[in-house]
């Protein structure tokens, strides 16, 4: 098929479902438009990379790294479903591997499943290349096998996070040459720092006030995280915020002749 029907038929099906939903979500936070993501030569994030994704003034990306959790995974879904928000969660492998039917639901309520490495080392830059390369596609086929049953010779949803931010300029070119968009972050809430949910609330948000859109961080591995969320997704309804869910484009493929 021509990657220009492919694309239109990505877009028709993103659009029909958020019709879907529209009349279930009045009164609701939830999300505003689908962002279909080319992942070729994609880096983005400013805590990262000189450039972001192209988001209006008062939009967001919803994003959690590190799960999925028992724990804690289920009341994030939980309150993202309430709000009718979709998020995008960069899991870890042996994590999928555990507790695949959490990914598995992740996907089944319309959330994006990106990856976050095999074992999440700290990080992944400071580890011989091959095993860094290692760790990054055993995650891709761990993944991709929790998720969907299977993995194939590159994962279904293109996208990676480096656990702790620790890219290289090697690892970032095997990314690129394999068509793996990689995702820094905007802001984050640092809630791989201790405290209340009240303190991560003000902290994130006087964050997104001053940066005014991005991607934004969380982890859903954390207690604090999942207690705030219920009062963060209220608070962004409250400042006019408005939520974008990222999907990758379609693989490209020759054009027809």
């Amino acid at each position: 098929m021509h990657p220009v029907i492919r694309l239109a038929l990505v877009l028709a099906v993103c659009a029909g479902a958020t019709a879907a939903r529209a009349g279930d979500c009045d009164g609701r936070l939830g999300t505003s438009r689908v962002l279909v993501v080319d992942p070729a030569g994609l880096q983005v994030g400013t805590k990262h990379f000189p450039q972001t994704l192209d988001l209006a003034d008062r939009e967001v990306v919803l994003t959690f790294d590190d799960g999925p959790l028992p724990a804690t995974t289920p009341s994030v879904l939980k309150t993202l479903a309430r709000e009718c928000v979709r998020a995008t969660f960069f899991v870890i492998g042996r994590n999928a591997a555990a507790h695949p039917d959490l990914v598995r639901r992740e996907i089944a309520e319309g959330h994006t499943v990106a990856h976050h490495s095999m074992t999440h080392p700290m990080t992944l830059a400071d580890i011989p290349y091959d095993k860094a390369v290692a760790d990054i596609e055993k995650g891709f086929r761990a993944d991709d096998r929790a998720a969907y049953g299977a993995s194939g010779a590159a994962p279904r949803v293109p996208f990676f996070r480096f656990p702790g931010f620790g890219a290289s300029p090697e690892l970032l070119d095997y990314l690129k040459q394999r068509g793996i968009g990689v995702f820094g972050a905007d802001l984050w809430a640092s809630d791989w720092n201790p405290m209340t949910p009240d303190e991560q609330l003000t902290l994130v948000m006087a964050r997104l006030d001053h940066a005014g859109r991005g991607i934004i961080l969380f982890h859903d591995t954390r207690g604090q995280t999942a207690k705030m969320l219920p009062a963060f997704l209220v608070a962004l309804k409250e400042k006019g915020y408005r939520v974008v869910h990222i999907v990758p484009a379609p693989p490209r493929t020759a054009a027809v002749q």
